[in-house]
């Protein structure tokens, strides 16, 4: 499972067959502690539900193809559900 803050939208000029009216959100990925790690990225939202803020979890390569419908739209990351706290042992809770 991979996890990311979403840091924004992106809204795109052309919007390729299959992906109209699917949101485009900028995400920050995140560790294990929840701190920022790597570069931002885009993500299609197929839950259509996610906002700037909130903790995602979402899959990249083939498997974020899978999740929209029609399957196999060219993306390369997807949100697969919104997280609402974790905790990790030792440490303190994420909201």
């Amino acid at each position: 499972m991979l996890l990311g803050r979403v840091i924004g939208v992106v809204v795109p000029c052309v919007v390729t067959e299959g992906l109209q009216g699917v949101p485009m959100l900028l995400l920050q990925p995140l560790d294990r502690e929840g701190r920022p790690k790597g570069r931002t990225l885009v993500a299609a939202d197929p839950t259509r539900m996610a906002g700037p803020g909130e903790i995602v979890t979402y899959e990249g390569g083939r498997e974020a193809a899978l999740l929209l419908d029609p399957w196999f739209v060219p993306v390369d990351h997807a949100v697969v559900g919104i997280v609402d706290a974790f905790h990790r042992p030792g440490g303190e809770s994420q909201p």
